[in-house]
């Protein structure tokens, strides 16, 4: 009997080649003055400026170069309520999508931040609705067009946490392929085992349903081979693959929620300037073999599922998947956590916090602080 479930998305979704195209109209409908969030070099975001400014749209422009923590949306916090902003669009990646969505919703609040962050503040919910935001991703990975909370770093806490609120989900998530072409292959790497891993890892969740799966099943193995056509080489079907597949990750986490990959890659996110997605390829082939190792009735027939895919679309048997896809993911330059600024010293403290994560609470089988510290030993 399949137990009762709720779905939580009040997001427009326009999905497909040349869906950004209408971005300006629908933004310049929220308000005559708005804030756009773009990366480092704004590049891609210009055609959306100017589109906006013919409208007769007042723009301020706010950088996010690097994941965002309090420093930064409080800048920008700053620069939203001083301009008047009345809406916020983000255009970029996964970080300036989480930066957008922090500021729309911050700039109203009347409280200080640290009131509303998950375990470093108070975790109190949102005294005013956000600003109208609107999501526009370049790189597919973190799915964070369709998510209700936005990941900031605590640098003195040394730790990454949430803002969260069911308003912060974007009134708009424009996902066009188009944005991702010619995204360089390390990200591209990074964020695509980030979109994989946001498929699999609410597959095979004790939170799993009907809809999850939906989303979910299909999805593991185009994303798979899409990321490895992309590494072969540029693939603009292939990039449609993998940016459907993204979306589809930012639906079913929502809904299902994650595993012991985003459990421990929280706290090192926090230890280390690594990219997230980064973090969880390097993740991902161990924990499957620790879940896989221990895995009973259904928990076990999934990750089954899971490996023969990866078989699939990256060769070997399907009871040497994990072996496979970390060699895979090697061979195309990923690094191991150690090459991206973990401390050795840090596992036992990143294994016990990740112990009591969220995330953990979603993985299909229960890994104690002995199998976190050997996925970490195993992936550094």
């Amino acid at each position: 009997m399949t137990p009762p479930f709720s779905f939580l998305t009040a997001t427009e979704i326009r999905f497909g080649r040349g869906t950004v195209e209408g971005a300006a109209e629908y933004v310049a409908r929220q308000g005559r003055n708005v804030l756009v969030v773009q990366g480092a070099s704004g590049q891609r975001a210009d055609p959306l400026i100017l589109a906006l400014q013919r409208l007769g749209v007042g723009v301020s422009v706010f950088s996010c170069p690097r994941e965002p923590d309090i420093a930064l949306i409080e800048d920008g916090i700053r620069l939203a309520r001083g301009a008047g902003v009345r809406a916020v669009v983000a255009l970029g990646g996964g970080a300036v999508i989480d930066c957008g969505k922090a500021i729309a919703a911050l700039a109203p609040a009347p409280r200080p931040m640290l009131d509303h962050l998950e375990v470093v503040g108070r975790g109190l919910p949102l005294d005013a609705p956000p600003l109208p935001f609107v999501a526009i991703p370049t790189t597919a990975g973190t799915g964070a067009e369709v998510t209700k909370n936005a990941v900031i770093a605590v640098p003195e806490a040394r730790r990454k946490v949430s803002l969260r609120d069911a308003r912060m989900l974007p009134l708009l998530a424009i996902v066009d392929p188009a944005l991702t072409d010619g995204c360089p292959r390390s990200v591209t790497l990074a964020s695509g085992l980030d979109a994989v891993t946001q498929v699999i890892e609410p597959y095979v969740s004790n939170k799993a349903n009907r809809l999850t799966d939906a989303l979910c099943r299909d999805a593991i193995p185009l994303g798979l081979r899409a990321l490895a056509r992309l590494m072969e080489g540029e693939d603009a079907g292939a990039r449609d693959d993998l940016a459907w597949v993204s979306l589809c990750g930012g639906l079913a986490l929502a809904n299902a929620g994650l595993g012991a990959v985003h459990g421990l890659a929280g706290p090192i996110g926090g230890m280390a300037s690594a990219p997230h997605g980064a973090v969880c390829g390097a993740l991902l082939p161990h924990v499957l073999a620790a879940n896989i190792a221990r895995a009973e009735g259904v928990a076990a027939e999934r990750l089954a599922e899971v490996a023969g895919w990866i078989a699939a679309a990256l060769g070997g048997a399907p009871g040497e998947a994990a072996e496979t896809l970390a060699g895979w993911s090697a061979a195309q330059g990923l690094p191991r956590l150690g090459k991206m600024g973990m401390a050795a010293g840090d596992v036992p403290e990143v294994a016990a916090l990740a112990a009591g994560s969220s995330s953990m609470a979603g993985n299909p089988v229960a890994l104690d602080s002995g199998a976190l510290i050997g996925v970490l030993r195993a992936a550094f």
